[in-house]
């Protein structure tokens, strides 16, 4: 089963790469398939690729529940 994240772009840099973090980790990705991506936007990340923007109030929703599922497995 594969997984994609939701993450909030931190920097933008040259080449179609950005810097992403998500709850605390900062990771390298590729922006060559979404256009128009700055920082304080939220991507959805798999693999080290964003696959498309995400509304912000949507991305927060989705990581307040992966964060109630992470608790509920504790």
């Amino acid at each position: 089963m594969c997984l994609a994240m939701p993450a909030l772009v931190v920097e933008v840099g040259s080449a179609d790469m950005a810097v992403v973090e998500l709850d605390g980790v900062r990771k390298e990705i590729s922006l060559a398939l979404v256009d128009g991506v700055k920082v304080g936007d939220y991507v959805i990340v798999h693999v080290g690729y964003a696959l498309q923007k995400l509304d912000t109030d949507e991305a927060l929703k989705t990581l307040e529940l992966f964060a109630e599922m992470a608790q509920a497995t504790q």
